[in-house]
């Protein structure tokens, strides 16, 4: 009895294996391929349609601002109709993360020179110091050319009711911090049309903004956070080949 009932198991985990095995292979290949896909899909750098920042259903658009530039003349958001532009909230005396996001947005330019349809316009959170004259200098140490880059002062509360209600970009006074002002570093992407952009993340929602703060020729920072400045350069052709 105890033969018969050996063959009797051997037979059955022959025909386990047989039909068995090639189904779980299979099943653990095509798993495999559908995660790749799947992450291929969702990775920031391979999604190919942006998404648009909605606020309440709808998607959002840059508010009314009218502040002065570095040459003092008066620019408004309508001044950037039919562009693609990058925002940014920073001040010329920040002893941390500006130098960085400005180095990284002279890339953006000096990479984007022949698309005259692109701009960028940096709010100052510190208009009580940073004049336009100010702002001339600043913009001439970091060898800004781009005609549609725009350092903008203006109104305090304004500007800054246009970096936290406008944007959601935070700035705030801290005169607990190195230079007495924080920000996060953001840089927002707007379209054509006047409306905050983005790609998506690798699961599918909006990352809002950009990190405006790794060196994009380091690629990581010291706390393994990636650079975006590449992607943003990708989004930006995205939306500027819209016009060609």
């Amino acid at each position: 009895m105890k033969k018969y009932s050996y063959v009797g198991i051997s037979f059955i985990i022959l025909i386990f294996g047989i039909i068995f095995i090639p189904r779980i292979v299979k099943r653990i290949k095509s798993t495999t391929v559908i995660q790749n896909d799947r992450m291929s899909a969702n990775n920031p750098i391979a999604n190919e349609k942006l998404a648009y920042i909605k606020k309440n259903g709808e998607p959002k658009k840059v508010p009314e601002f009218a502040f002065l530039n570095q040459d003092s003349i008066l620019m408004t958001n309508h001044d950037y109709s039919g562009k693609v532009y990058v925002a940014e909230f920073f001040f010329t005396s920040c002893p941390t993360i500006c130098p960085k996001m400005s180095k990284n947005l002279v890339y953006l330019q000096n990479k984007l020179k022949d698309y005259p349809e692109f701009g960028v316009a940096s709010f100052t959170i510190n208009p009580k110091f940073d004049t336009p004259t100010r702002l001339k200098k600043y913009a001439e140490h970091y060898k800004v050319t781009d005609p549609d880059w725009h350092f903008l002062t203006g109104d305090r509360e304004d500007i800054y009711e246009l970096a936290n209600a406008g944007f959601n970009i935070y700035a705030a006074e801290n005169p607990d911090i190195p230079g007495g002002f924080e920000h996060n570093g953001y840089f927002a992407l707007i379209d054509q049309d006047g409306y905050i952009r983005s790609r998506y993340d690798v699961s599918g929602n909006p990352i809002i903004y950009y990190r405006g703060t790794i060196d994009v020729e380091k690629k990581v920072d010291k706390n393994g956070e990636e650079e975006q400045i590449s992607i943003l350069l990708e989004d930006i052709k995205k939306l500027l080949k819209k016009d060609e």
